[in-house]
């Protein structure tokens, strides 16, 4: 018995790298798969599945096309009867400080990861919610899950990711308000940030490969076991979270929280009132941002 018989499920990027991990266990737990990419390693990867004795389907389109994220919505139900599991993954970057960054860089970037996120979402949603209004009064909709992928670049920052980096944090809003959108309808929205080897990172040093047998953290086949915990009926009551995803580690992060406040009394501020409170505006805290966490978690 998988953790996701009977399932159906979408993975987007899902070609290579932390996508086609997703899918390879995704369908090992059980679930439908279709796989989609645009490139033609989407099929290498059905196959392989398949002749591991799962179920997959290709699918290939660009999920920044707001009609073709609608016909891969529509491949899975077609072909499986259903969709229960989307795993937002695809993306690329396209790295330059922001006043060398061109048009093109900052829009193919955002249009793939932010918009194919919002694109997906809006199909597979709509088709959920016109499912759960057809049942009969007092029945239970069927679980659904939207699994999305921020980084760290997107909670922390990374430089020369103005594109990337900007598009990662509207993932994780996007997160919180799908939760409360579509929550009624038996569906959870949560999000991760991997910290593993892909394409987009193996030339930074401390990706690298490591010699020997010894166990390696940044094997994108780490981060997958808990894209399927959250896919599963055990992860029922979880929605609107983002966790960074390691090798051996999950962090959950804070949902965002108010640091300090200050009052100006029934009165309108003043530059003066500001600079007289700015030690409890701050405390300990600093007012310049903090540096950047490390090298670019994509």
């Amino acid at each position: 018995m998988g953790a996701l018989d009977g399932k159906v499920a979408i993975v987007t990027g899902a070609g290579q790298g932390v996508g086609r991990c997703h899918a390879e266990l995704l369908a090992a737990e059980g679930a439908s798969v279709v796989v989609n990419d645009l490139a033609d390693t989407a099929h290498e990867v059905v196959a392989g599945i398949v002749d591991a004795g799962g179920t997959a389907t290709v699918h290939q389109g660009s999920v920044s096309d707001w009609d073709e994220a609608g016909r891969l919505v529509k491949t899975a139900i077609d072909t499986y009867g259903e969709l229960d599991i989307v795993v937002n993954n695809a993306g690329f970057v396209r790295d330059a400080m922001s006043f060398s960054m061109t048009e093109e860089q900052y829009d193919t970037v955002v249009d793939v990861h932010l918009k194919g996120h919002v694109a997906m979402a809006h199909h597979a949603a709509g088709y959920w919610r016109a499912t759960a209004k057809a049942l009969a009064e007092g029945q239970a909709p069927r679980p659904r899950r939207i699994i999305n992928t921020t980084s760290e670049s997107g909670l922390f920052g990374g430089p020369a990711q103005a594109n990337y980096g900007s598009a990662k944090g509207g993932i994780i809003s996007l997160t919180m308000i799908l939760a409360k959108e579509i929550g009624r309808y038996g569906v959870t929205i949560n999000c991760i940030a991997p910290r593993a080897r892909t394409k987009m990172n193996e030339n930074i040093a401390m990706f690298a490969p490591r010699d020997g047998d010894g166990f390696d953290p940044y094997d994108p086949a780490h981060v997958s076991p808990m894209v399927a915990w959250l896919a599963s009926d055990a992860a029922s009551d979880v929605n609107g979270q983002t966790f960074i995803v390691t090798g051996d580690e999950i962090h959950r992060m804070a949902q965002p929280t108010v640091a300090a406040a200050i009052f100006a009394g029934d009165k309108p501020w003043t530059v003066a009132d500001i600079t007289a409170n700015r030690d409890t505006l701050f405390g300990n805290d600093s007012p310049s941002l903090p540096p950047w966490a490390g090298p670019a978690m994509r």
